[in-house]
């Protein structure tokens, strides 16, 4: 049994290895998992091998009983029936082969889902952004937010049932928090009910859309990602060297994508698409300034205390940073037309209004300028609705989105347009674990290859990959399609991908154990090929469902029981429960029947290697 239970602690271990060289934004996750998994199948080993035999000897467990003496179970004799039956004849052997492969690889590659990036990981609240159209100041901007207030004030602790029975428009909410600025009011909020995250996010934005003008964007909280919707944002990234035809594009790409999804989540930076924002332009009289001994650093720090509030320093509170801002008499509330005559103090200590050191003009044009390597920049980040996945919409606004605005001259020919953002993270993750996993398959079969001393054997067990991870991508998809019912999905994220790394090195283990046993019977000559695997199968049968149910019934409770922060590895979970399940199943029919079509050929192959 020893070389069977080293392949298969050493197998699982070295899929791992390659994880930890993951680069990207889920490698500190994988990395995680890894260093943990790994630690845990060295210590079961080196416990089997060293504690238990010494532990059964001592207390005299299974002292009188021999392979003859132990009583076979109604369940062993019925699998055994079924793996004869599925070797019983060439034919049998070959439409076992065929099924087993088209059941699973066959179904996997119809039924592939779209992926994901990373699970949100999401918390019960969300941040919310109302953007305002060039023209609103500070004092419009507060009169919005009372009336906001007003309005969510009857919502905080109220009946959640009120919403159900459509009494209001508003689920109840557990508390919610204002920050207005010129221009733009920002709200995080948490409703009474989990479930009704959706709604609260949906009913907000669709009131701040009430007030003229004004465009709203809502993302769920994330322990993962920035409350932006991160990973599941398609960042559309539009340059060129003409400002006002990069706004133009980006507003066309805006509506497009309105049109393109169903209540999809858009924002935008700048926030303004705009180049009518009213604008006052402070340019310096540098004689004057000179004169009154004033440093273009200092009178910048003058004029921001004036106008919007002159950062001076930071301090701790515990762990918390506050910021320390400077503000003139006026404060926040300061007015365009009395900026002029603000009283600025001069280092000569003479007091001058602002208009004597500076000329002001009223300009109307952007208020934010970006850059990215060096060019102007607008970015739009849409997030599609829930049951569209990143993948899919990345495609979308690639093939439908990006070639209409070029088709209808929304985009001109000297702006470029990327699609960056969750969309590249999820291909280059992807790419990352693909090579792992050749590199991970590698490995495994030079360490079969070394253990079994035969270069054919490992072949042989590694036919269980494909089939097993298929059959694991099939189970994800039927458990969504049964959990649909009640609402339950579970995303194809890069996470739930981990899981086919992890299957990697399992789904061999039972393989290695019937290969393994199955050479022993036919290295001592005394069987055919069809004996020799059923006897191998016979002997190996308890271990493997032993191993399989203990697994199983260990993966259930992550599956099945939805908990707080569940979603984050729910997937893992289903791939790695599914794939033991069927691989199991694939061992006991598939590779049987692979076996004696292999050795038929050769009664007695070659085990010098």
């Amino acid at each position: 049994v020893w070389p069977a239970v080293l392949a298969s602690t050493l197998t699982t271990v070295l899929v791992f290895m390659p994880i930890l060289f993951i680069e990207q934004e889920a490698g500190q996750l994988y990395s995680d998992i890894a260093i943990a998994i790994a630690a845990a199948i060295i210590a079961s080993m080196l416990v089997a091998v060293f504690i238990v035999p010494a532990a059964i000897a001592r207390v005299g467990f299974g002292a009188s009983l021999t392979l003859a003496q132990s009583r076979e179970t109604a369940i062993t004799n019925g699998l055994m029936r079924f793996v004869g039956l599925s070797v019983s004849s060439q034919t049998t052997r070959r439409l076992t082969m065929v099924a087993g492969v088209v059941l699973t690889v066959g179904l996997a590659w119809l039924m592939m889902p779209p992926a994901e990036y990373l699970p949100e990981g999401e918390e019960p609240k969300a941040f919310s952004n109302m953007i305002a159209p060039p023209g609103y100041n500070m004092t419009e901007m507060l009169e919005i937010a009372a009336d906001l207030r007003a309005h969510y004030d009857e919502q905080v602790n109220s009946d959640p049932t009120a919403f159900d029975r459509g009494e209001t428009a508003t689920p109840s909410l557990k508390y919610y928090l204002f920050s207005v600025s010129a221009g733009r009011i920002w709200m995080m909020s948490e409703p009474t009910r989990r479930q009704d995250i959706q709604a609260m996010m949906d009913s907000i934005t669709t009131r701040f859309r009430q007030y003229p003008g004004m465009r709203a964007f809502s993302s769920r909280g994330s322990i993962i990602s920035s409350n932006d919707g991160g990973t599941r944002a398609v960042a559309l990234d539009l340059s060129g060297p003409n400002l006002a035809e990069l706004y133009t594009a980006a507003e066309a790409a805006y509506a497009s994508a309105e049109v393109l999804f169903d209540n999809p989540q858009i924002n935008s930076d700048p926030s303004s698409l705009s180049l009518d924002q009213p604008l006052i332009e402070i340019r310096p009289r540098w004689q004057r300034l000179a004169e009154v001994g004033f440093s273009a650093n200092e009178f910048g720090f003058a004029v921001s205390a004036l106008s919007d509030g002159a950062f001076v320093d930071e301090f701790f509170i515990d762990d918390d940073k506050v910021d320390i801002f400077l503000y003139g008499a006026t404060g926040y509330q300061q007015s365009l037309a009395r900026l002029a005559d603000a009283p600025v103090l001069t280092p000569s200590g003479a007091v001058l209004p602002l208009n004597a050191l500076a000329d002001l003009l009223e300009v109307a044009d952007s208020d934010a300028l970006r850059r990215v390597d060096g060019r102007r920049t607008v970015s739009l980040y849409i997030i599609p609705p829930r049951d569209v996945a990143l993948e899919t919409a990345v495609a979308r606004v690639t093939d439908q989105l990006v070639p209409e605005l070029r088709a209808q001259g929304a985009v001109a020919q000297n702006i470029s347009i990327d699609i960056t953002g969750a969309s590249d993270q999820l291909d280059a993750t992807r790419a990352a674990l693909a090579d792992n996993f050749v590199i991970a398959l590698l490995l495994i079969y030079l360490l079969l290859v070394a253990i079994f001393g035969h270069w054919g054997y490992p072949l042989l067990v590694l036919t269980a990959v494909p089939l097993g991870l298929a059959a694991a991508l099939v189970g994800l998809v039927v458990i969504n399609l049964l959990g649909s019912i009640g609402g339950f999905h579970q995303p194809f994220d890069m996470i739930t991908m981990l899981g086919f790394l992890i299957l990697l090195g399992t789904v061999v283990n039972n393989p290695i154990l019937i290969v393994d046993k199955t050479r022993q019977f036919l290295t001592e000559g005394s069987n055919s090929a069809r004996d020799a695997v059923l006897m191998a199968v016979r002997i190996r049968l308890r271990p493997i469902l032993m191993s399989t149910a203990t697994t199983i019934f260990g993966l259930a409770p992550l599956v099945l029981i939805p908990g707080e922060g569940t979603e984050l590895y729910r997937g893992v979970g289903i791939i790695v429960l599914c794939g033991l399940l069927f691989s199991t199943l694939i061992s006991l029919t598939v590779l049987p029947a692979l076996l004696v079509s292999v050795f038929d050929r050769s009664q007695r192959p070659d085990t010098r290697g």
